[in-house]
């Protein structure tokens, strides 16, 4: 006989995948012109210190090249910290700020509510499992901060301020989803002092890193966020490994010893919790 719960639980988890593939396609990049003001006083700042002391406390850099963070170690104190900076974000109008001020403000203001995410969902394996709705795909589309008085979601944040205002690739590799293939989540918490070599240093550090760009089995295996934000980096396929092979210690060598490799793309992704014991 049948088992009718062996069903609905084959169908639930079919549900679950699809609904998880939808909702890691990239959003558009889609310009919300109320964010565009900037100041060009230089002298006005924001405080990340909270921020840098939370990364200091909870951040594991691993030996394997990849940042975890102790979300399990987080008590009441990391917590309260943590509210403690978001709330002081809260308060105030980044367009006040400089644009590399707005910048800094927004790239940590992006990754410190996904750790706050992160916290709230205990005992979650992956991101896709958090968020609003009856079977949730992700936190994304749901509103976590109000900034002047607008009520904003973290896709508010990364593609109707951060891509279409910036218009710089390198964004894709500082703001952190909580997962282990993504671009790591940065020991040092960004400023305008520090952004330019922060974006720097990110780029060359993901694309040489295994979860960016790796050879494997006659393939090329690619970061899937290069497929799903490929327009930030080139117009085509080509272009885009010619900007990677530029930015890679062996991708260049790679494609001249195996051209066939340029035909033998996968892209792939791993949304596992980036958790650290």
């Amino acid at each position: 006989m049948s088992n009718p719960h062996f069903f609905k639980r084959a169908i639930s988890i079919l549900l679950v995948s699809t609904l998880a593939h939808s909702a890691v396609a990239a959003p558009e990049s889609d310009r919300w012109a109320i964010w565009d003001a900037r100041s060009t006083n230089d002298a006005l700042t924001f405080d990340h210190s909270i921020w840098q002391q939370w990364l200091d406390d909870y951040l594991v850099e691993g030996a394997d090249g990849v940042n975890r963070v102790r979300y399990g170690a987080v008590g009441e104190k990391g917590k309260a910290a943590l509210a403690e900076y978001l709330k002081a974000a809260a308060a105030v109008d980044p367009r006040a700020f400089s644009a590399d001020v707005q910048m800094a403000y927004w790239v940590n203001l992006y990754n410190a509510l996904t750790v706050s995410v992160v916290l709230d969902n205990p005992g979650k394996r992956s991101i896709l499992k958090m968020g609003g709705g009856w079977l949730p795909t992700g936190p994304w589309d749901d509103e976590v901060i109000t900034i002047a008085g607008v009520a904003l979601t973290l896709n508010d944040i990364e593609h109707r301020i951060l891509r279409p205002i910036w218009q710089d690739h390198r964004i894709h590799f500082v703001v952190n989803c909580a997962s282990f293939s993504c671009p790591n989540l940065s020991s040092v918490a960004l400023t305008e002092d520090n952004l330019e070599a922060q974006l720097a240093s990110a780029e060359l550090s993901y694309i040489n890193d295994l979860r960016g760009v790796s050879r494997m089995n006659g393939r090329l295996e690619l970061s899937s966020i290069f497929e799903w934000y490929r327009e930030d980096f080139a117009d085509s396929e080509t272009e885009l490994l010619a900007y990677l092979a530029s930015h890679h210690s062996e991708l260049s060598q790679w494609l001249d010893d195996e051209p066939k490799l340029a035909e033998r793309l996968r892209y792939d992704y791993d949304w596992s919790l980036n958790s650290a014991p």
